[in-house]
């Protein structure tokens, strides 16, 4: 996706835009959302699917029509 040189400047970029006090901050945080995100990950892979308790499921035939708004769009 990207090269070497594409994420340093990007990096470079964001050292700039930033500034070097509060990078290391953004970073931190980054980690820990990370971390947030792979563990809700493993927990919701974890967890046994359910179906609903009265499935409905609707088709449509040949000859079937749905009503369409008659009024112009605004």
């Amino acid at each position: 996706m990207f090269g070497l040189s594409e994420l340093a400047i990007l990096l470079l970029v964001v050292i700039v835009v930033l500034g070097v006090k509060r990078l290391p901050g953004l970073v931190r945080s980054a980690g820990r959302a990370s971390r947030v995100l792979r563990s809700e990950a493993r927990a919701t892979g974890d967890a046994p699917l359910t179906d609903p308790a009265d499935p409905k499921l609707i088709r449509a035939r040949p000859g079937d029509w749905t009503r369409e708004r008659d009024e112009p769009a605004a």
